[in-house]
């Protein structure tokens, strides 16, 4: 262990979960390191190759222990986590809190300890730790403090993913237990109501995340384009899986704003460009990793509050972040009043307005800023404050 706190920005990786639920091996996990190397992913900041639940066997061996599933994983789980770290990239597991994981696996109730020494000498670096057949009686509370407690005592630094999906007012107490990030929301899926309604669940909610324990609105979605082999995710009433490229900048465009981690969902063997282009945008990434991890507040639009809103948010050195967003079904303004996030148009300044996913710089603007948005569509700006005047 190096002793150096872990998570000081919001985690940014990749997880088997949202397209290959239980279809995972070996050979997969390998395939992703590469592709997160030659895609050019880790060199923009995503450096944990996650496995998800259906990595075991359904029992555990002679003294206790998880055991890897012999036919995915036939060389166990060590090997694949030294070949990860070869590529420059950590390597992340799951477990679950409850006596099984949420698929049937052997969960780590009452095994906190010896299933925290056993990733330990794997060469885990991050665990995702599920909620599922917890027993009634037991505290959730008080599980994840008992492995966040395992997890300091193995021996390797070991970031603590926590997936209890919002449930007993997690926010209130999980900083304490050690976590590094917590999932307030339940399982996302590949469409924009999904997204939409995440998003909305988490607005105002800034004060419950920060350094070092990060609010998770689940992982990434964007290029999943509909496709994949976990149902629940991909495979939706009427068809309406699958979101626009509109849609799908939107949706990281509103994570990397609300600090939350950067997990991709999608198969990096067949993503498209445009998805590519959206997760390795490097000025977005800046906003979501900056250092000094302040929330956001919002701004709504005096005519269509419903829909169409800003977010604000500081950033180190002075800038500012500022998301206009359309959540709604139809085109909409959004007007930005600079009165309301501080800067009075008497104290000489305006804002000089750089868009993140374009890279162009729009000039300077006093008293207001107003820009029309088409459905579900959004502008991410990096903000200066300029002197205009001798007011």
């Amino acid at each position: 262990m190096n002793n150096l706190p872990l998570a000081k920005t919001p985690p940014m990786g990749w997880n088997s979960w949202n397209s290959f639920g239980s279809n995972i091996s070996d050979e997969l996990i390998r395939s992703v390191a590469d592709k997160l190397v030659e895609l050019g992913l880790k060199d923009a900041g995503y450096e944990y190759v996650i496995i998800d639940d259906f990595w075991s066997e359904l029992e555990r061996n002679g003294q206790g222990r998880l055991v890897a599933d012999k036919k995915k994983f036939p060389d166990g789980i060590k090997p694949l986590a030294d070949y990860v770290h070869s590529k420059g990239l950590k390597f992340g597991i799951y477990s679950c809190a409850g006596t099984h994981t949420c698929d049937g696996y052997p969960g780590s109730f009452e095994h906190e300890f010896v299933d925290a020494a056993t990733f330990a000498e794997w060469g885990v670096d991050y665990l995702k730790y599920d909620y599922c057949y917890k027993p009634v009686h037991s505290v959730g509370e008080n599980l994840y403090k008992r492995m966040g407690m395992a997890l300091r005592s193995c021996g390797r630094d070991m970031v603590f993913s926590v997936c209890n999906w919002g449930c007993d007012n997690v926010s209130n107490w999980i900083r304490e237990s050690g976590a590094h990030l917590y999932r307030s929301t339940g399982d996302i899926q590949d469409n924009w109501q999904s997204i939409k309604s995440i998003a909305e669940s988490q607005l105002d909610r800034e004060c419950y995340g920060g350094t070092y324990c990060w609010n998770d609105m689940d992982m990434l979605v964007v290029g999943m384009d509909g496709k994949g082999d976990n149902d629940f995710v991909s495979n939706v009433p009427d068809r309406l899986a699958g979101c626009t490229e509109t849609e799908y900048k939107t949706h990281f465009a509103l994570w990397a704003m609300m600090n939350s981690p950067l997990i991709i969902g999608c198969n990096l063997n067949n993503i498209s460009d445009e998805a590519l282009k959206i997760l390795s945008n490097r000025e977005v990434i800046a906003i979501n990793q900056d250092l000094e991890g302040r929330g956001p507040y919002r701004i709504r639009h005096w005519c269509n509050p419903d829909h169409a809103f800003a977010l604000i948010k500081p950033l180190c050195g002075g800038d500012y972040a500022i998301g206009m967003f359309n959540l709604g079904d139809n085109a909409s303004e959004m007007s930005l009043q600079f009165f309301d996030i501080g800067l009075p148009y008497s104290s000489g300044y305006g804002l000089s307005f750089r868009e993140c996913f374009s890279g162009k710089d729009e000039g300077v603007f006093t008293e207001r800023r107003a820009i029309k948005l088409e459905p579900h569509d959004c502008r991410i700006y990096r903000c200066k404050l300029t002197k205009v005047n001798s007011l």
